[in-house]
């Protein structure tokens, strides 16, 4: 019984145009006292208007349900990017059906006017694309898709819910990850503004004797092979391959700082993941270490064909409770656990000259053992303050003070580069690709 009723009544509703004539008939009724003469063709009209109803009622109610739906999701979404979400309806109504598609999407978006409206001929298909950009990682629920058909009559409307329940995790920003996979491979990342490095030194890893070409260095002429063959041949070297770079990822209360609805933290670990497959693509050893105010999480590094889904499922994991991070305790652990000299990308952020002196002592120890590059933020709001224009004494005094922190920032890249420590000063939202031009900078100058 209470199934019948859910079908029947439950989901049915009127619709604004049954409404309209409902009002203009009692509109009608009314001045019907005054005119009685209209009396009779508004009872014809309402008798009229209820026959109609009828009639509607039993084109969407009559049968089986004949309109279905169903969501087809990714197997996981990338966070910080646009996630397509595809809706297939299917009509086996013999006429015409006008829908309201309500998708009862994930409570992290905070979307409580989803809908979309669409016409669906009779015994046909119909498919549509909207897009979703989640801000941060963590399992998302998808609910049930409710369609809100309409007849041609347009007079009554029915509620069809179709179940539709699914879970689906938001990992690290992966969709953007073969793209910069492909332009650091064709040199072609100038968004940053890099250009070619000149190499410091010859690599050491020998790969195959070949002919002498115009350009090529006459230190590496083979003198034996030229001997042999009567035409200058020359050592040919790749670069060396199987160096350790480590992904330093600081959870501390810095990096609770939000841009465009993510925080650094989810910034630095989308950066992280793009920056892996990059290092692995380039026959390096990927690693990560994750800390904060207790011991830091580290994933040794290595080639070996799981490292970046090792790496990408402990990204997507990651919790922090936003403390003050222990860099003590990460240079003991780095000094402990990684042996040779590797590159340590530590992802961060200083807003001051004094809290960088604080943790100074330990990142220079860290620099007499490893190549370290420390890659902090821009405060990009700062920055719109300061080209803002000054109108009064209030403007100017925050003008000014804006100023000052946009210079401190300044000011730590020139401590830090005093101290021999390799700096990124870069926006959250060009992250990504100014870490993976650095990387191949490193690697192009040969300097781990």
């Amino acid at each position: 019984m209470k199934k019948i009723y859910y079908k029947y009544i439950h989901s049915l509703y009127l619709s604004k145009l049954s409404y309209a004539i409902a009002t203009a008939l009692i509109i009608g009724f009314l001045m019907a006292y005054v005119w009685s003469v209209i009396f009779p063709a508004l009872k014809f009209l309402t008798l009229l208007f209820l026959f109609l109803m009828l009639i509607d009622y039993l084109l969407l109610y009559v049968g089986k349900t004949k309109l279905k739906a169903e969501r087809i999701l990714p197997v996981r979404l990338s966070n910080g990017d646009d996630n397509p979400v595809d809706i297939r309806i299917s009509n086996r109504y013999p006429f015409k059906v006008f829908v309201k598609i309500i998708d009862e999407i994930p409570e992290q978006f905070q979307k409580r006017d989803f809908e979309i409206h669409s016409q669906i001929p009779a015994h046909s298909k119909f498919s549509t694309r909207y897009y979703l950009r989640p801000i941060q990682r963590g399992e998302y629920h998808f609910h049930d898709i409710h369609l809100l058909a309409k007849s041609p009559l347009r007079l009554v409307v029915r509620n069809i819910t179709e179940p539709a329940q699914e879970m689906v995790k938001v990992y690290p920003a992966f969709l953007e990850a073969r793209k910069f996979e492909m332009l650091a491979f064709t040199s072609r990342l100038t968004e940053s503004g890099s250009r070619k490095i000149r190499k410091v030194g010859n690599s050491l890893e020998f790969e195959q004797i070949r002919e002498y070409v115009t350009g090529d260095d006459i230190r590496a002429i083979n003198w034996k092979a030229t001997a042999r063959s009567k035409q200058l041949m020359v050592n040919h070297f790749n670069d060396e391959r199987s160096q350790s770079v480590y992904c330093l990822i600081d959870k501390g209360r810095v990096m609770k700082m939000p841009f465009n609805g993510m925080t650094l933290l989810d910034y630095s670990i989308n950066s992280a993941v793009m920056l892996s497959r990059i290092i692995l693509n380039k026959y390096d050893k990927a690693g990560l270490i994750c800390f904060d105010h207790q011991e830091a999480s580290i994933i040794p590094a290595d080639r070996k064909k799981v490292q970046f889904s090792l790496i990408n499922e402990a990204l997507y994991n990651q919790q922090t409770d936003y403390k003050e991070p222990n860099y003590e305790k990460l240079y003991a652990q780095v000094i402990r656990k990684i042996r040779h000299r590797s590159l340590l990308i530590l992802y961060t952020n200083f807003e001051s000259l004094s809290s960088l002196k604080r943790q100074l002592p330990f990142i220079k120890g860290l620099a007499a053992r490893h190549l370290v590059l420390l890659v902090f933020f821009e405060n990009t709001e700062i920055s719109g303050l300061i080209n803002q224009p000054v109108n009064d004494i209030e403007s100017l005094y925050i003008k000014i003070i804006a100023a000052k922190f946009n210079m401190e920032k300044r000011i730590i890249v020139k401590e830090l580069r005093n101290h021999g420590i390799m700096t990124l000063l870069t926006k959250p939202e060009h992250l990504t690709v100014n870490a993976i031009n650095k990387y191949l900078e490193i690697k192009a100058r040969q300097a781990i």
